[in-house]
């Protein structure tokens, strides 16, 4: 019995000194010998430019668009153009008849050169009459004519000057009514405003149009050389928006390029409903691969810095950027660290570490969410680093 009772201290002995130990409150996670290695892709932590900015949404509109509407009612007679094709600025749309202008027009133009011929025979009339007076005034002087002769040839003289001011006014009062003719008959000729393509047409001969008041549109033509992007910045950062800047900015529209514009105008006002600013930038676009309504993702460059350390977002686990924190796993002699870090700004793909990490440290990218802290790891991407 004896026996047994100290076998049995000694037990107790030493399980209480093995509680003991597993709660002696150090956090340093020991390696367990002999566990299996995790395999993981490692990439250097190394500094490289970051360009500062703004993160931006926007939508993409043509610079340049016009809507065409009919500036007087009547039937189209004739279509020259389709949709989706190239027209100048001034190529004829669509004709729009016009008989009774037609008619009036040709009797205006009729009028205006019977005025004319009238005003010839005027002239002629007043040369007579002119002669008459020199000649009535001469007889007099030689005192062959009386006074009344001389008075009545100035008179019918004077006359025919009037006359001839009065057909030259009814010429011009011709010229003016043929030329507003002419004008409404222009009307009946729809032309394109600007340089573009027809994105829009919604009329077709014999269809019947109405004035400009009422009309609604019946071709857009669109210009996609110049765009505008019109971005919203939060009122927190409106103050780093300057005009002239780069933007740069994708779209799922055109996947795999970036695209660059400037800032050409901004909003004097913020909107009321979420205190958001509106900035504007002009983006070329020649050739034509952007399109008027795409979705843009982008950033209003507002400068850049030189050996920032940076890694790839994929790197960080629980990241909040508003908090500006994180943490990520470094590999120290084959063994898996986790570091908390504090982040910075963050472009593309890649986010500025601040503290936490060094330059040259090795950070786990592909195999870290199989990992805890303290794990034997081996390098896959790095023979030479194995443990």
């Amino acid at each position: 019995m004896k026996t047994s009772n100290l076998v049995l201290a000694a037990l107790g002995a030493t399980l209480l000194l093995g509680g003991g130990t597993g709660c002696s409150g150090k956090s340093e996670a020991k390696v367990p010998a002999g566990a299996p290695l995790i395999a993981v892709e490692v990439l250097p932590v190394k500094g490289s430019d970051l360009i500062d900015g703004i993160d931006v949404t926007g939508t993409l509109a043509a610079k340049n668009e016009a809507e065409v509407k009919t500036e007087i009612p009547g039937l189209v007679k004739e279509l020259y153009v389709t949709e989706w094709v190239r027209v100048r600025k001034g190529q004829p749309l669509a004709r729009i008849g016009l008989a009774e202008t037609e008619a009036l027009v040709k009797r205006a133009e009729a009028n205006v050169q019977n005025a004319r011929a009238s005003l010839i025979q005027v002239k002629v009339a007043a040369d007579r009459s002119e002669r008459e007076k020199e000649r009535q005034i001469k007889l007099k002087q030689a005192g062959l004519a009386t006074q009344q002769s001389v008075d009545d040839a100035v008179s019918d003289s004077e006359a025919a000057k009037a006359r001839i001011e009065a057909a030259r006014a009814q010429i011009r009062a011709g010229e003016e009514e043929l030329s507003q003719l002419r004008v409404r008959l222009s009307k009946g000729m729809v032309r394109s405003p600007i340089d573009g393509v027809v994105a829009f047409k919604d009329v077709n001969v014999g269809s019947l149009t109405s004035d400009a008041a009422a009309a609604k549109p019946i071709f857009k033509i669109v210009d996609n050389r110049l765009m505008n992007l019109t971005v919203t910045v939060p009122s927190s950062q409106m103050a780093a928006v300057k005009l002239g800047q780069p933007l740069q900015f994708v779209t799922d529209g055109v996947p795999g390029k970036t695209f660059t514009g400037k800032v050409m105008f901004i909003n004097p006002s913020v909107e009321e409903a979420d205190r958001s600013l509106k900035v504007i930038a002009e983006v070329p676009n020649v050739p034509e691969v952007l399109k008027g309504g795409l979705f843009v993702k982008g950033k209003i460059v507002t400068g850049s810095r030189k050996d920032v350390l940076q890694v790839p977002r994929a790197t960080l686990a629980a990241l909040d950027l508003d908090r500006r924190s994180g943490y990520l796993f470094v590999v120290e002699n084959g063994v898996a660290r986790r570091r908390e870090v504090a982040t910075g700004a963050v472009s593309g793909e890649l986010v500025e570490i601040l503290s936490g990490v060094k330059g040259g440290e090795q950070v786990i990218g592909r195999g870290g969410f199989n990992v805890k802290d303290g794990d034997r790891v081996q390098v896959a991407n790095l023979p030479s680093s194995r443990p």
